[in-house]
């Protein structure tokens, strides 16, 4: 969390175990008020069994969960001023948009003419049409049903909302509209977020914050820059997108043959746009020869493989500089060391 951020929901040793299977092991984390909160894990890392906890949907087998401070552990999902959107969206299809949206308020007792203008209102906070309040929901699209899931989720006015992979079901060309409208929905709504993701380009658009998972356990937090850019363990610089990496020993790198800048052990770890193709006049602290074996078009970047010894390496130059690079060159290449991440092993 930034400093002076506040705490609001927080856990403490949880864990949770299915029979023999430890699905989450032994998690602390802390969650700050207002703040757009990603866990990000490949299949069975144990992020939807955490977030199903926070939501008082699973019971832990052990650790406490704390709201505000107070202990929320033993307190159920209908409870707690928590609202989950589901993959599914759980609609109810028959149902038109504006029933959706009000359920939760209908079953608080309150009056129609109220649920309908607060049904209203939330629809404006999606971006869904007002007309669309009568339409059946299974007349809606994907992205109009998406919008139809959140607004229900607003209209209950949680404290938190929580999201396992919401987007997932979704086209490239929606996804990528949905992502840059979730963020905005945060920011307007000033409310705490909790989102699931696989996909590592959504927790890096959205994210204040990301957690990556594996086997249970929390590896790394950050913000999308430090979690990018300053990986703690290999594991973390490989899932979140491709990724150099070079190990050093005695003294020199060994996949590139060279010497290694002074006081650098362990592994060194350089994304695709880090790696340049280096003139007379260039300065990097690490250079090297190899050869263009392939290229990729990107959109606005293309991406070459380079072969160096028995390795492949991975570089991405913006069109301006990629339309002197052509497949079958050989040349001197290099990165600056405040462009790459050490890890110690």
């Amino acid at each position: 969390m930034s400093e002076g951020a506040q705490t609001f929901l927080s856990m403490r040793a949880v864990t949770k175990r299915f029979g023999e299977m430890i699905a989450v092991d032994n998690v602390s984390l802390d969650i700050a008020d207002g703040e757009f909160f990603t866990i990000v894990g490949p299949s069975g890392s144990g992020k939807s069994t955490l977030v199903r906890m926070l939501a008082g949907l699973e019971h832990p087998s052990a650790g406490s969960i704390m709201l505000r401070g107070d202990d929320i552990t033993d307190l159920p999902a209908n409870r707690r001023p928590t609202c989950m959107v589901f993959q599914s969206l759980a609609l109810f299809d028959h149902r038109s948009v504006g029933q959706n949206i009000e359920f939760s308020q209908k079953m608080k007792g309150v009056p129609q003419q109220e649920r309908r203008s607060h049904a209203l209102d939330v629809m404006d906070i999606v971006r869904l049409p007002r007309e669309f309040y009568d339409r059946p929901v299974t007349q809606c699209s994907g992205g109009e049903r998406q919008r139809v899931a959140l607004a229900r989720a607003l209209a209950s006015d949680p404290d938190i909302l929580f999201f396992d992979e919401p987007l997932s079901a979704i086209d490239f060309r929606l996804r990528k509209i949905l992502e840059v409208e979730m963020k905005d929905l945060h920011r307007r709504t000033g409310k705490t977020f909790v989102y699931i993701t696989h996909s590592l380009e959504e927790a890096l658009v959205m994210s204040d914050r990301i957690a990556i998972m594996r086997d249970g356990q929390i590896v790394q937090t950050g913000t999308p820059d430090e979690i990018y850019g300053q990986p703690d363990s290999r594991f973390v610089a490989e899932f979140m997108g491709e990724v150099n990496v070079f190990t050093v020993a005695d003294g020199r790198i060994v996949e590139l043959d060279v010497a290694a800048p002074p006081g650098v052990s362990g592994l060194i770890v350089v994304r695709p746009e880090h790696l340049h193709r280096l003139i007379d006049a260039d300065d990097s602290d690490v250079e090297f020869v190899a050869s263009v074996s392939n290229d990729y078009m990107l959109g606005s970047r293309t991406q070459f493989h380079l072969a160096i010894n028995d390795a492949t390496l991975i570089a991405e130059l913006p069109a301006s500089l990629a339309a002197s690079v052509s497949v079958g060159d050989s040349g001197r290449w290099g990165f600056a060391m405040r462009n790459a991440a050490v890890i110690t092993t």
